[in-house]
């Protein structure tokens, strides 16, 4: 199919056997404490060993940064057992594992937090339903978390995985800083576009560095990003545009969209003549590897983002069907399951908050 299974190599030499990556979406199934559960490493493991890689969930890399219960905890040095586990159970039949590494910043809220107010870089409440109002982050607390992110990628490779996904999307920290409406700073980390930038340009190369200065080999580090912000002041494709010309001259193996349809197209006018990963495809110009996502159900949809990706990752479509990717390989297509019935959640490991994730993203297909 196309190149789909002609396999790609990234310039830090991690090689990967397909085109195809399974898209990091949120389990709620560590414990409460960040641990890696027995029940998560069987849910990963049902889904690896057919895909390329595998990026899991986000991965807090900072106690103040927990965005929802069940979250994964890569902050402190005791999660390095629970999260080895994890990869080994990824790392099935040549699949590589990728660890997302995030900070939730004003997206959660003070019952997450154990009574700890969020924080963001400025005090600006988020434009959504009972949003708590953030404290604004001391410039020693950002580069106290600058360094997590440091830390938490020595703890990826201290376990075993073979890269490590910083998630600048989704409105998280790293978005926020790069946001003109959660970041109202007049200091070195706000104000100008090229100061918004300044957050994200440190912590890659922070996290580059700690890559290049190890002794580990074929170890990545992914990037990915939101296009656009629907608030206003916000983000906007033109701002992501020179975001990804940055990013695209850094030390990164690759970038990573994040969209909810691979074929959406701007919110802007000046935008509109094609669909958003075409004008990001354009802007890197070969530079690194992208990978598109979105609403990727069939082998067509696999050969439609890989007109304009060098990646493609599939997320939903996994979830219901665990060999959703070897059928689609071997053009079985006909044989794939389409639809998710509570009969199905225990031999499929979906919990809770996995089916709480398919009820917002997808309920037509939930029975």
């Amino acid at each position: 199919m196309n190149n789909l299974d002609s396999g790609l190599t990234f310039k830090r030499g991690l090689h990967l056997k397909n085109r195809l990556v399974v898209a990091p979406m949120t389990t709620k199934m560590s414990f409460f404490d960040g641990v890696v559960t027995n029940d998560e490493v069987d849910y990963y493991a049902l889904r690896t060993g057919e895909v390329g890689a595998f990026i899991t969930a986000a991965a807090n890399v900072h106690e103040g940064g927990k965005g929802w219960d069940g979250e994964l905890g890569v902050y402190d040095d005791r999660f390095i057992p629970g999260l080895a586990k994890l990869a080994a159970a990824i790392k099935k039949n040549n699949t590589k594992a990728i660890l997302q590494i995030f900070h939730g910043g004003r997206m959660t809220d003070s019952k997450v937090l154990h009574g700890a107010q969020p924080v963001a870089p400025s005090a600006i409440a988020a434009q959504r339903p009972d949003a708590q109002t953030p404290r604004e982050l001391t410039e020693a607390e950002i580069f106290e978390i600058l360094e997590s992110f440091k830390l938490a990628t020595e703890r990826a490779i201290k376990a075993g995985f073979d890269g490590v996904e910083i998630h600048g999307a989704n409105t998280y920290l790293i978005q926020q800083f790069f946001s003109p409406h959660s970041n109202r700073r007049t200091d070195v980390w706000g104000g100008t576009l090229e100061k918004r930038f300044k957050f994200i340009n440190d912590l890659v190369e922070g996290v580059t560095d700690v890559v290049d200065q190890s002794d580990v080999t074929d170890f990545i580090v992914g990037y990915r990003f939101s296009p656009e912000e629907y608030e206003t002041p916000g983000i906007r494709l033109s701002d992501t545009l020179f975001l990804v010309d940055q990013l695209s001259n850094k030390s990164l193996d690759y970038l990573h969209l994040s969209s909810s349809n691979y074929r959406n197209h701007s919110v802007s006018d000046e935008f509109k003549e094609k669909p958003i990963i075409e004008y990001i495809k354009e802007t890197i110009n070969d530079r690194l590897p992208l990978i598109g996502v979105g609403d990727i159900r069939t082998g067509a949809d696999v050969k439609e983002v890989l007109v304009n990706a060098d990646l493609a990752a599939v997320g939903r479509a996994i979830l219901i069907d665990p060999h959703w990717v070897q059928k689609v390989l071997d053009g079985q297509e006909q044989l794939i399951r389409t639809e998710l019935s509570h009969y199905d959640r225990d031999e499929l490991r979906i919990s809770n908050g996995v089916w709480g994730f398919l009820e917002g993203m997808m309920p037509e297909r939930l029975k």
